[in-house]
């Protein structure tokens, strides 16, 4: 306690180090290139026995034309369209506020790593499970899945800029809650929906959620480093 009339000592504000966030940012990119190529070099090689049991599990014990109504419903929520309109629409809202890195951050994660996506699926080119008839239509390669790493890049950084504006702690659980739920039901309705392997979505739901992270984290170095909240 300082004596009367003596102003207490101010006590110096703790920052994450900048080197530490350009480390995690530069890690987490590169974590999620290393498991898409890893995984899928695997899969080109040596098919999962456990991608075969899963799909032809769920084929069996979930058919009805309700639930499948109901994961052609989710499965459009990782769509293409669907994830640009999310990106196009939360840069909107932040570059209205001013916060025009965090915009064009956003916007630029979405499409670098659907541009990853899209070369990877081309490289590998692991065709679509045969063993099961498709229940929705697709077109290009199998491998990684295109759904699962959209939704984990698009609905985690969405809940993660949700998360900033609310207080409540219990909220802040829940939006992330719904936004993991929500990535996972969106995997799980492209397998059994018969257009991938298990593998396909794991692949994804890995290379989506660090790559996400990855730019999260480069974003909040840059904010830090232009000293200006408003970014």
């Amino acid at each position: 306690m300082s004596p009367v009339g003596t102003p207490s000592p101010v006590q110096p504000t703790r920052h994450t180090p900048s080197w530490l966030l350009r480390g995690a940012a530069a890690g987490a990119t590169a974590l999620a290139l290393a498991l898409l190529l890893i995984i899928g070099l695997l899969v080109d090689r040596w098919p999962f026995a456990a991608d075969r049991a899963i799909l032809l599990w769920l084929r069996a014990h979930a058919q009805s034309p309700g639930v499948m109504r109901v994961a052609v419903d989710i499965t459009a929520l990782g769509s293409v369209p669907v994830l640009i309109l999310m990106v196009a629409g939360a840069a909107i809202l932040l570059a209205a506020r001013g916060l025009w890195l965090t915009a064009v951050a956003t916007a630029a994660a979405g499409i670098s790593g659907g541009a990853v996506v899209t070369v990877m699926k081309t490289g590998i080119a692991r065709a679509r499970p045969d063993l099961v008839p498709h229940w929705v239509a697709v077109s290009n390669a199998s491998f990684p899945s295109g759904h699962a790493a959209g939704s984990a890049m698009v609905y985690l950084t969405l809940a993660a800029l949700a998360t900033q504006v609310t207080r409540h702690r219990r909220m802040r659980s829940a939006i992330m809650a719904l936004a993991i739920g929500l990535v996972v039901a969106i995997g799980v309705s492209r397998v059994y929906l018969g257009v991938h392997w298990p593998s396909d979505v794991a692949a994804g739901w890995c290379f989506g959620t660090f790559w996400a992270l990855g730019w999260w984290w480069a974003t909040t170095r840059l904010r830090a480093s232009w000293g200006d909240a408003r970014q």
